[in-house]
């Protein structure tokens, strides 16, 4: 819709001349046909002339609420969204991000990692004593599949860091990169896999552009199938035209098991 709009907004002049000259054209019909009206003596061409003369005045009145739409989009609607536009951008750049690049893993258990944590013996002076504890259970590796081919994002305007290739995803994740290009209209983030029978599926259309790296999104897992997955970042321009992509290779699986499970 946005894209709509800015086209009508860049082509608004040329739609006038197309009005005006559509309303010049109905108006000579109009005043033709009231001559031919007045020098016909048979009744039937008195009623064709008419009925031919209300659809010039038709014609007419709906090419004028045309032009009075055209200018309402463009005195109301279009500076409305430049607004909300220049909005979102501040708070995007208010943002404070800091970089560290982390995957969601949940904590293994502690039996599958080999760790036996062993109590000293109590004795009378036991509240002198340092007592073992239990070591931190570490968090798994493996959540990003490094033998995953790469796809690639050739252009800095569409750039993914969340996900990112290879990555495993069993859980919501923030999507966080970069959309942006020269007269930036909106961009899509898309899905391919097992649970879209080989299409493309659009996930959200971003309208706001992303020139430093951010979280602009949100993806959900739940409701695809597990397997590979192709996830897209597609960035376009007011003209439709598809400007700068993204492209990685994700894999959907099940929850990995809590500790709490795993007891």
């Amino acid at each position: 819709m946005n894209a709509i709009i800015a086209l009508i907004d860049q082509v608004a002049i040329g739609i006038y001349f197309l009005i005006a000259a559509g309303i010049l054209f109905a108006l000579r019909r109009y005043l033709a046909q009231g001559e031919e009206y007045r020098s016909s003596y048979f009744e039937l061409e008195r009623d064709l002339a008419r009925y031919r003369q209300m659809n010039a005045i038709t014609a007419i009145v709906f090419m004028l609420e045309l032009a009075i739409i055209i200018a309402g989009i463009r005195i109301v609607v279009v500076p409305e969204l430049w607004r909300d536009r220049q909005i979102q951008n501040l708070l995007s750049a208010a943002r404070i991000e800091d970089g560290v690049f982390e995957t969601p893993a949940p904590a293994e258990p502690a039996a599958n990692l080999g760790i036996d944590p062993v109590a000293l013996p109590r004795s009378v002076g036991a509240a002198n004593q340092i007592q073992a504890t239990p070591a931190p259970t570490p968090t798994p590796v493996g959540t990003i599949i490094p033998a995953a081919p790469p796809i690639g994002c050739d252009s800095p305007e569409a750039q993914l860091r969340i996900p990112g290739n290879g990555m495993r995803v069993f859980q919501p994740i923030p999507v966080v990169g970069t959309v942006f290009t020269d007269q930036f209209s909106y961009a899509s983030i898309e899905i391919n896999g097992p649970s879209t029978l080989g299409n493309f599926q659009v996930i959200r259309d971003q309208f706001v552009e992303i020139r430093e790296p951010a979280e602009f999104s949100q993806f959900v897992p739940a409701g695809y199938a597990p397997g590979e997955y192709e996830f897209r970042l597609m960035v376009f321009d007011i003209t439709n035209t598809l400007r700068a992509s993204c492209q990685v290779r994700i894999f959907i699986s099940d929850p990995l098991p809590t500790l709490t499970a795993a007891r």
